[in-house]
């Protein structure tokens, strides 16, 4: 016999699909993207996929391109602020930020991976030192 949910009742597990996506590895990164390009299944979870990208800081830095990775960031700085889970979480999102951020770097050599990882480096400590939860 199946239980039904009251409406608007949001699916318990939640908060392991939020934790799910929040992850530093690539698995949980992916598992993010395809729901994120597909928002709408997801949409009884009332996750908040609201995001302003790299905030302040550009969004491509010299041309490498941290848009989505400043947006995961978002998704987890955001949903965990709704939660009321905000400070027990932050430093594994912003773990999980660097190693997107490191990901994209992979994809260069030579003195433009330098140049990348160092950028990568600096967007993290940005957060780690000064992220805060965003207004939802």
């Amino acid at each position: 016999m199946a239980v039904a949910t009251p409406a608007g009742a949001v699916p318990a597990d939640k908060g392991q699909i939020l934790s799910s996506w929040t992850q530093t590895s690539a698995s949980s990164y992916n598992g993010w993207a395809a729901a994120r390009a597909n928002q709408g299944a997801w949409s009884a979870y009332a996750f908040n996929w609201s995001t302003d990208y790299c905030s302040s800081s550009p969004d491509n830095p010299f041309g490498f391109p941290f848009q989505m990775s400043c947006a995961r960031h978002d998704f987890g700085y955001r949903n965990y602020k709704e939660a009321g889970t905000f400070d027990a979480n932050k430093a594994r999102v912003d773990s999980a930020f660097y190693a997107d951020l490191k990901r994209v770097c992979s994809a260069y050599s030579g003195a433009t991976l330098t140049a990348c990882n160092a950028t990568a480096w600096t967007y993290y400590q940005a957060v780690d030192k000064l992220g805060f939860a965003p207004a939802a």
